[in-house]
């Protein structure tokens, strides 16, 4: 197992490292906004399991494969950001939808398991992240342990940490959206700047550089 300096060198290298503003904490902020508080947390539940898929990958070897080809890391990149651009178009369209779950909980309830799915995929499909998993977790693998234990274990701590980091900003956008839905008809606009934020963050993610 990591030693204890070891461990904290992580845990300090990857509070800062989930505070710096990218693709999940984007998509937090823009589900919060377009679906509220419940369905932006359970978003953040989904997208650390994506996380954790992604370490696994990394534990077996897959993510040197994504780093080493240029190929596969421009394949997952492409349809990771095509279906963030696919889930602002629809909050745009579908920007009125807040106003009816004020009035319709059980519709919301119903949106659960695929607000969850919907993280899950985001966070699977983000390749910077793999690639990261890929070049940082092993800095702070104790090498006469089992590498692969060690990977998974930290990977999973580091989706917690991003999990509470992700949590406390789809509270506070959230927030902000309860303000707004004094006047049920300020959620539209709502939405639709939400719907946007996805849709620029899908396009800075195909646009920017490996």
């Amino acid at each position: 197992m990591p030693s204890s300096s070891q461990l904290i060198a992580f845990l300090v290298a990857s509070l800062l490292f989930i505070q710096v503003p990218g693709p999940s904490l984007l998509f937090t902020i823009g589900r919060a906004l377009t679906v509220g508080r419940r369905g932006a947390l359970l978003s953040v539940l989904g997208n650390a399991l994506g996380l954790v898929v992604q370490v696994l990958c990394v534990a077996v070897g897959l993510g040197a494969v994504v780093a080493a080809s240029a190929t596969a890391y421009t394949v997952l990149k492409l349809v990771g950001a095509a279906y963030v651009v696919w889930l602002g178009v629809s909050a745009i369209r579908h920007r009125g939808d807040a106003r009816l779950a004020l009035t319709r909980p059980a519709a919301v309830e119903r949106s659960n398991a695929h607000a969850v799915r919907t993280g899950l995929i985001v966070g699977t499909t983000n390749p910077k992240t793999i690639v990261f998993f890929a070049a940082f977790l092993p800095q702070f693998v104790n090498p006469d342990g089992p590498a692969g234990l060690q990977l998974a274990l930290l990977g999973v701590v580091f989706g917690a940490m991003a999990v509470c980091s992700d949590s406390l900003w789809a509270l506070g956008a959230a927030r902000a959206r309860e303000w707004f839905a004094r006047k049920p008809r300020r959620l539209d606009a709502l939405g639709a700047t939400g719907g946007g934020m996805m849709i620029a963050l899908g396009v800075t993610l195909v646009a920017t550089d490996a």
